[in-house]
């Protein structure tokens, strides 16, 4: 039976489906033939692939440039045989370590979750009996039955369907319920249209079936799903990828200057041991020890900050990624949607009718030839408003100023339309009792109900598919009930009708009305076969977020691109794309992907932006394609369905609501309110994010160029070092980090948003930044070098020297921190000196730190340093405070030279 596995079950007859799986619907299998067949196909559960163990999991997470700076500092403070230094350094390589594996092991939890969606128990038949059995026991061939409230156990083909409707948004993006039918379909169709199928995981939401187990485990549809995840290899972020090329350019750059230096003192004669002290000591001020802790931190409050604007962020690098998105491909129900079924038009015999509000607040008029009407006076409007509240099995209820439907979206809708209406419509069903019912059943496709008034007179109304409505009636009412205003109805007219709303992506239901005699009180289905009078057409749809109108806008602003990717059908998806401001002249379904070559799918996804009906395979391609042409890609998702794309994405967004926990653990980031505007505030969010990690960069990198500046300087003029390994630790650990912390609460720029995103090849520090960050370092060599040299000319302790040496270093730090808040604009201004008030904070706490350093005889004996007077002080002011002049003129001719 093996070969059996993969085959197209649906288009199959329910019989040759029974016989080619050896099975029986009336008895099925016999308890040892179901014992083969568990050998013979395993347990019903997903397997997930062997996985890294702990231990090489944990040792991986070293494996990162940045963490080998890290490693190679703590070696060489170690040789200096400053052990504290060493331990310092060690534990943030090891905590560093400990957060990436902790993060690493939730990620994995998505196989995981994905196997808690499958049933635990199944009722099914074994040697003619009906048991239940743990869902892992089923095996192809097993006849299994379903019914509301259940989870589907395994994939079914079904010879059964009693009103059946299953929920399958999980798995393929449907958004309302799909009613079930058993017959064969006689061609290839995406899994969203295979109605004789039943899906492992989906829920049954309405009514009873009946079917053959055609696949388990693995070869069910979300099995397939969980490979697929399995398969994917996360991506790198785009700030991972550039800090790894930065990391390693310079560690390159770091090891060639200290090679160079020593060998140049060998050969000039100085001793060797010598010469690799000052090679060592070369390293550690090159090293920026305190870069990898100050952008976790930056990227921490990037979090904090998100979370307040209604995004989760589960993996730290994700702060960033979102600000450098070129393309952010969208779900659309619940996200550009409100996801709650809205009436929007109206017809009947005596006219066409739109109504405002959106979602299932009852609030909202009616409008006929572009003025309000109240339905009261208009009798065709309001008895077809009634029929759809009568005719209905849903509820809609408030909840805490919140209005919800309970039932099926689309009666719930019909509901709403009557609430509108302004009538009392408990009322109305008090008036209209209901006497007894033909519930809907995908294969009659209407849905009719009996009621008597007060009088004793009967109606039936039905509800149902257009085509199916239409075919029952005789005439249609142009009145109400109560006034008999009958016409002969022309059906090729509604047949029309019907098209034109359906053209337009609108859901279409057709009402009826059947007068009966007082004694008609069973309602069977010969009752339904003729004799009615048409009341309308009504026309839904999940209307489009106001917000999502806007920030599709500002995304297109920004010079983001926008894409739907949906399991809708396509002329919804081109009217949702249409509304919210996408471009909707190609429509690509799922089907035009089908066989597709991986160059031709590139060519496409640089055009089309709208794809519906479209599998989860679909996703994953469309994303990969995507990334191939060089983009960094945003996904949205909230199902079983979108996980493998989430996961692909350069930055997978899962919904917080709506969203499955498989989507949230493939997912970098997750939405609480899963709103599409979210995106757009998290993409401006993430833009700053860089825009300050920019900054600490360009902030850090100068003191360590001056340091080494320093070092070099001392060896080729055969002076003693200004500062010590050790004093230089203390800069770029304590002072530095303190100082560059603070631009991380850099608020939002103006204007982040009208700038076009990063080129996904652009550096992180381009050549502008890399000559203001030479410039500094020159200036703060020549400054400190200078303090230096005056203060040894002057028969200075070397101590003092060294103690003002430091001190200079640090307060250019402080006072180029005013230059570091705005990358291109001056900075010399009221706002300059005080927008930021961490920045005056993180000033003055260093200031308390360096007077600790200079004067507390425990940190004199500890870093080999001696208090200094007043007028040392004054010298460091003056030439440290140089720096800011000289830099905003820097700056003042890059933008005069841009400008041209």
């Amino acid at each position: 039976m093996k070969n059996l596995i993969g085959k197209n079950w649906h288009n199959l007859p329910v019989d040759e489906v029974i016989d080619l799986l050896d099975s029986d619907k009336e008895k099925g299998l016999d308890l040892s033939e179901a014992v083969n067949r568990r050998k013979q196909f395993g347990p019903n559960v997903i397997t997930g692939k062997k996985r890294k163990g702990p231990l090489l999991r944990f040792l991986l997470q070293f494996h990162n440039p940045l963490i080998y700076v890290l490693l190679f500092t703590a070696v060489i403070t170690a040789l200096l045989r400053e052990f504290v230094d060493s331990g310092v350094i060690m534990g943030v390589v090891i905590i560093n370590a400990v957060v990436g594996f902790i993060q690493e092991s939730k990620a994995e939890k998505a196989i995981e979750s994905l196997k808690k969606m499958l049933s635990p128990s199944a009722a099914t038949l074994r040697d003619g009996r009906k048991i239940v059995v743990p869902a892992e026991d089923l095996v192809p061939g097993d006849v299994v039955f379903i019914q509301s409230g259940d989870k589907t156990p395994a994939d079914l083909r079904l010879f059964k369907a009693k009103n059946l409707q299953i929920d399958e948004a999980p798995l393929t993006g449907e958004s309302l319920p799909v009613s079930k039918a058993t017959e064969a379909i006689d061609k290839e169709l995406p899994v969203a249209d295979r109605i004789n199928m039943a899906f492992s995981g989906t829920l049954v939401t309405y009514g009873q079936g009946a079917g053959v187990v055609a696949a388990t485990g693995d070869n069910t549809e979300i099995g397939r799903i969980a490979g697929m995840l399995q398969d994917v290899k996360e991506t790198e972020t785009p700030l991972i990828r550039k800090l790894d090329k930065f990391s390693k350019v310079l560690m390159v750059v770091i090891m060639s200057a200290a090679g160079l230096l020593f060998l140049f003192g060998v050969l000039r004669g100085n001793p060797a041991i010598e010469m690799f002290m000052a090679a060592v000591a070369l390293a550690v001020s090159a090293i920026p020890e305190g870069l990898p802790a100050v952008m976790t931190i930056t990227l921490a409050i990037g979090v904090k900050r998100m979370a307040a604007r209604h995004a989760i962020i589960r993996r730290l690098p994700a702060v960033e990624t979102l600000g450098s998105a070129t393309v952010i491909c969208s779900d659309k129900t619940g996200t550009l949607t409100r996801n709650e079924m809205t009436v929007v038009a109206l017809e009947t015999p005596c006219g066409s009718y739109s109504v405002t509000g959106v979602g299932y607040e009852p609030s909202g008029s009616f409008m006929k030839d572009g003025r309000e009407i109240e339905p009261s006076d208009e009798p065709a409007l309001f008895e077809l408003l009634m029929a759809g509240f009568l005719c209905n099995d849903a509820l809609v209820k408030n909840d805490n100023d919140s209005w919800i439907i309970e039932g099926d979206p689309t009666e719930g809708a019909l509901i709403v339309a009557a609430m509108k209406s302004g009538s009392n419509t408990e009322d109305e069903k008090k008036k209209m009792p209901r006497t007894d019912e033909i519930p809907f059943e995908s294969d009659n496709q209407f849905m009719a109900t009996l009621h008597h008034d007060h009088h004793m007179n009967g109606y039936i109304y039905v509800k149902g598919a257009p085509e199916k409505v239409i075919a029952f009636c005789s005439g249609e009412l142009h009145g109400n009930s109560d006034n008999n205003e009958h016409k002969h109805i022309d059906k090729q007219f509604w047949e029309k009708k019907t098209l034109d709303l359906a053209a337009g992506g609108l859901r279409v239901l057709a009402l009826a009305v059947k007068y009966v005699p007082a004694r008609h009180e069973i309602l069977e289905l010969r009752d339904v076969e003729e004799g009615f009078f048409f009341l309308g057409l009504v026309g839904m749809i999940d209307p489009p977020r106001d917000e999502a109108i806007k920030a599709v806008e500002l995304c297109k602003k920004a010079g983001i691109r926008v894409k739907m990717i949906t399991g809708d059908h396509l002329l919804t998806a081109k009217t949702i794309a249409e509304q919210i401001g996408i471009r909707g002249e190609r429509i690509v379904s799922g089907q035009d992907l089908e066989g597709m070559e991986v160059t031709e799918l590139q060519r496409l996804v640089r055009d089309a932006d709208v794809y519906a009906r479209v599998s989860p395979g679909h996703k994953l391609k469309l994303v990969q394609a995507l990334q191939a042409n060089g983009e960094i890609v945003a996904m949205t998702g909230d199902g079983v369905n979108d996980a493998p794309a989430l996961k692909q994405a350069d930055i997978g967004i899962a919904m917080g609501i709506t969203g499955t926990e498989v989507a949230k653990e493939a997912s970098a980031v997750v939405l609480t309110d899963d709103n599409f505007a979210s995106i757009e505030r998290a993409v401006e969010e993430g833009r700053t994010v860089f825009s300050n990690l920019q900054k600490t960069i360009l902030f850090i990198l100068p003191t360590n160029g001056g340091e080494c500046l320093l070092i070099i300087s001392a060896i080729l003029l055969g002076m003693v070092l200004p500062v010590l390994p050790l004093q230089i630790l203390w800069i770029n650990l304590i002072t530095t980090v303190a100082l560059a912390i603070t631009l991380a609460f850099e608020p939002v720029e103006a204007g982040v948003m009208d700038r076009p995103p990063r080129r996904p090849d652009a550096p992180l520090i381009d050549m502008s930044l890399v000559r203001r960050i030479a410039l500094v370092s020159l200036i703060m060599a020549v400054g400190t070098f200078g303090l230096f040299y005056f203060e040894t000319s002057r028969g200075a302790d070397i101590a003092a020297a060294r103690a003002v040496a430091v001190n200079t270093v640090v307060f250019f730090e402080a006072v180029y921190l005013f230059n570091a808040r705005y990358l291109r604009d001056s900075v010399l201004s009221l706002k300059g000196f005080l927008g930021n008030k961490i920045v005056l904070l993180g000033i003055g706490v260093v200031v308390l730190f360096q007077m600790i350093f200079t004067y507390w005889s425990v940190t004199n004996r500890l870093f080999h340093v001696a208090p200094i007077g007043m007028m040392s002080w004054l010298r460091i002011i003056i030439v440290s405070s140089s720096l800011l002049l000289i830099i905003e003129l820097a700056k003042a001719v890059e933008r005069r030279v841009s400008e041209k």
